[in-house]
């Protein structure tokens, strides 16, 4: 008989993890959390459908790494989106999974510890005891669906997703998209281009049948119903920005070209502020001021916030990371944060009504 292993040859282990049910049964939704994201989820809903004229922002963090500190900001952002709801939806940004051009820290639920030791069950009760304790503030949150297993355990808490640039052209994401319980954004292509993204929003309108876990961890056939609530998210691309007048009217063409309701979220970070997070206000401004000047298009906001400016290089020691500093993208700080969604809201307030 032939022993010879031909079967997982790369693989060094197995390790089994809590089922989505399980952490549920753990760490269970209260009604007050189940409040606001069922009310976060309509709005958007009626944001995308025009019935709702306000402009919604994902604003927080480019990655969460510090749940106190994002508990902090969270209570700061809170507080904000009360003085400006009459013109905007703040929905706070909340990343646990960060995509890696090469290698690097991979995100909360991966790597917890920042260390490397890639403790995935500590990080999934980390992740949904923070979005419990957000959704049960009042907040509306937003994460980018990258692993196509984790949505199981989380994606009960969340309002808004993103798929990425690296992403948007994956079956396995526009797949996963059609199942998900939310609007999903789907950003266009590293190059810039608008084909990959807006065949994505035509993947995922339709029913989809692909291999996932259920929520008692058993490989299954997931067959989706269809998600009508995708918009295309500009972020630039190519090395150049695309969140101008000239590239929104372009944009517009090829949406409706397509049969696409013209739905469009700018991400105000990446090539869209020549990844210089100082300058995502300024691309924030622009938009506005189209807003004002008659655009009916643009829908949404991105912006990469945290409460102090910039980013910062992993260090061996957490412990010596300084606080509210990003270790992912550079982000914008509390103060630059404030002013600008305030300056957003005195000039939207007394337009939106019109579009």
């Amino acid at each position: 008989m032939n022993n010879t292993q031909v079967d997982n040859l790369n693989v060094d282990d197995f390790s089994v993890l809590i089922t989505p049910q399980g952490l549920k049964d753990k760490l269970p939704l209260t009604p007050s959390a189940i409040q606001t994201i069922t009310t976060g989820r309509q709005v958007i809903r009626n944001i995308l459908e025009g019935t709702d004229k306000r402009l919604f922002v994902v604003i927080g963090p480019c990655s969460i790494h510090d749940v106190d500190a994002a508990i902090d900001y969270a209570q700061r952002l809170k507080q904000l989106a009360e003085e400006v709801k009459d013109s905007i939806y703040i929905v706070m940004r909340v990343y646990f999974e960060k995509p890696r051009t090469t290698v690097g820290w991979k995100g909360l639920i991966n790597d917890p510890d920042l260390n490397d030791s890639f403790q995935i069950e500590k990080g999934l009760h980390i992740a949904r005891k923070l979005l419990i304790t957000l959704s049960e503030m009042g907040l509306p949150l937003a994460t980018e669906a990258l692993d196509p297993i984790s949505p199981q355990y989380l994606q009960d808490l969340i309002c808004w997703s993103a798929i990425g640039a690296r992403t948007t052209e994956s079956q396995t994401h526009r797949e996963m998209s059609s199942g998900l319980s939310c609007a999903v954004g789907f950003k266009n292509g590293t190059d810039g281009g608008l084909a990959v993204a807006t065949n994505a929003l035509k993947s995922v309108q339709h029913s989809h049948s692909f291999l996932g876990i259920n929520a008692d961890g058993q490989v299954s056939i997931i067959k989706t119903k269809g998600n009508h609530y995708g918009h295309l998210v500009l972020r630039g691309g190519g090395g150049k920005p695309n969140y101008d007048s000239v590239n929104i009217i372009r944009c517009e063409q090829s949406l409706i070209k397509s049969g696409l309701k013209a739905n469009i979220m700018v991400d105000c970070s990446h090539e869209n502020s020549s990844k210089d997070p100082a300058s995502q206000p300024l691309v924030a401004r622009d938009i506005i001021n189209q807003i004002v000047e008659g655009n009916k298009s643009i829908i949404g906001l991105m912006i990469e916030s945290n409460i102090e400016f910039g980013n910062q290089k992993m260090t061996d020691d957490p412990a010596d990371l300084k606080y509210g500093v990003s270790i992912t993208d550079g982000c914008i700080d509390w103060q630059q944060t404030q002013d600008c969604i305030l300056e957003m809201h005195t000039k939207l307030k007394g337009v939106l009504a019109s579009r």
